[in-house]
């Protein structure tokens, strides 16, 4: 059994925003108007900001509360200095 949480619904997700992007690359190819250009690259970054949250939702979940609920310290402190990281690349 894997220890890590299942994220296959973030993968329907960023095959979509695959799609977006490609047509992002089509209109600027194409020389599209700026602002739908824009338009549709704001979408796609909330698009990825969505997945990202809910990625973190479940590691928080799962991974550190499996390692806060745990015997080791070490672990303990190690998941809870990843979460700081991450907050702070956010």
């Amino acid at each position: 059994m894997n220890k890590f949480p299942d994220h296959n619904e973030s993968v329907i997700s960023l095959k979509r925003i695959e799609g977006q992007i490609r047509g992002i690359q089509r209109m600027v190819e194409d020389r599209k108007y700026c602002v739908d250009i824009l338009t549709q690259v704001q979408a796609a970054k909330a698009a990825l900001s969505r997945i990202e949250r809910n990625i973190l939702q479940k590691h928080i979940e799962n991974c550190v509360v499996n390692a806060v609920r745990g015997k080791s310290a070490a672990e303990k402190d190690r998941k809870l200095e990843e979460i700081f990281k991450l907050l702070k690349k956010m």
